[in-house]
């Protein structure tokens, strides 16, 4: 799950990041776009994976051509899964961008309000509830402490404690932690957030939120492969996610980091280990949708074109607060839709982490364009020669769904904080 730090933009990694703070296999979907788009992008993930990244998902859509679509992999990740653009995958912290989706159409519904405080919905859970608004819940600014920061929940995360987490559990970890600033002061990405508006969505509504996505969102827009998951099995489809393994890690961890903190997981080539069926309670509302590049890009499309929000709670996701406030111009959060400045323009969407899998999708303002980089890991990205090589790979896919060519020289790290 995602995770707001000071770090440039590819390490807005989630719970274990922040709470411590060569053979390819490729596959595409026939296109007429530009060849020099679709070269540049297949050269770019093989560079991706050549750094480190076990397999790689880019889908392009420029809005005039058929979408571009890349799978790359390494070859000892062949054995456990033959990577494919069409597979599903854990989508991390893009599930607020739902989330806030299903509170924005209630508030249209007049069966909530942003300016509810969290007391009304959820009596007795939230301390200094009455202070804090389902606004200050949906754009980070409530203050409230980061549940995965919490190292029981950590151990859930990583899997190496196969409990299972209610989410009233993970709010009352959160939630047991002082407060970082008073309501409404600035912003701080918390996951703690999104759980409290899961639960706040099933009191308005009686109805689960695994159901309210698909009634809501998937159903309508026939996303067939969309859903938060209710038990920990995994799907033929769902693409693998890998970590690091102990030795491996710990060399990628600042200090700080709890004593023995690894993933749990089967060994896979010669420094991994398999997370993709590591204990997933911990995500839920903050994280735990599993989607697929092509639906995903049907949501952001249908969402940023008005076909799922009014144009009133359109407009309201789309004011931002400063992510930086030294950078008022930079990047910016909104009602879980974040505002991210790239090389070649601005654009809209989220991005996300679980264990194993890393995901950016962002459309352009219209939702006309849309593109998603879906990587299987976060911390095989942490070393710098991966890092860079997933940015470039990040920053030539969004060049290319605006249609622009990638600036020479640019940043490797557009977004910066």
């Amino acid at each position: 799950m995602t995770t707001h730090t000071s770090a440039p933009h590819r390490y807005r990694v989630p719970a274990l990041a922040v709470a411590l703070t060569a053979v390819l296999t490729a596959c595409g979907a026939a296109s007429a776009a530009p060849t020099s788009a679709r070269g540049t992008l297949a050269a770019s993930a093989q560079k991706t994976v050549d750094a480190g990244a076990p397999g790689v998902i880019v889908r392009v859509d420029d809005g005039r051509h058929p979408a571009i679509t890349i799978a790359d992999q390494a070859r000892w990740t062949i054995a456990g899964h033959r990577l494919a653009a069409n597979d599903e995958f854990r989508m991390g912290s893009n599930t607020k961008t739902m989330v806030a989706t299903l509170v924005l159409q209630l508030v249209a519904e007049h069966r909530l309000a942003l300016t509810d405080p969290v007391e009304q919905w959820l009596p007795g859970l939230v301390p200094n509830g009455r202070a804090i608004t389902v606004r200050m819940l949906l754009n980070h600014t409530s203050g409230l402490f980061n549940y995965l920061y919490d190292p029981a929940v950590l151990a859930a995360y990583t899997g190496r404690d196969t409990r299972r987490w209610t989410p009233e559990e993970l709010l009352a970890a959160g939630t047991a932690h002082p407060p970082l600033f008073a309501p409404g002061n600035r912003f701080s990405y918390s996951n703690t957030n999104y759980i409290a508006l899961g639960l706040i969505l099933q009191r308005a509504t009686g109805q689960s939120l695994a159901d309210l996505i698909q009634q809501r969102i998937a159903r309508p827009l026939h996303l067939r492969h969309t859903y938060l998951p209710s038990s920990p099995a995994v799907g033929r489809r769902l693409a693998h996610g890998y970590e690091p393994d102990a030795a491996h890690l710990a060399p990628l961890l600042p200090p700080g980091t709890p004593p023995k903190t690894s993933f749990a997981g089967p060994h896979r080539g010669t420094a991994d280990v398999d997370t993709t069926a590591v204990n997933q309670s911990t995500l839920w509302a903050a994280g735990g949708v599993v989607s697929t590049a092509a639906d995903w890009a049907r949501f952001d499309t249908a969402l940023l074109s008005g076909k799922l929000l009014p144009a009133a709670q359109l407009a309201q996701m789309r004011t931002t607060v400063p992510e930086d406030p030294t950078a008022p111009n930079g990047d910016g959060y909104g009602l879980g839709l974040r505002k991210v400045v790239f090389p070649c323009g601005t654009v809209w969407g989220h991005d996300g982490q679980a264990a194993g899998y890393s995901s950016e999708t962002y459309t352009d303002p219209t939702g006309k364009r849309t593109v998603a980089v879906l990587t299987s890991t976060v911390f095989d990205l942490a070393r710098p020669r991966a890092a860079a090589a997933h940015q470039t790979l990040v920053n030539a896919a969004v060049c290319a769904m605006l249609g622009k060519r990638l600036p020479t020289g640019s940043s490797p790290s557009p977004t910066a904080r």
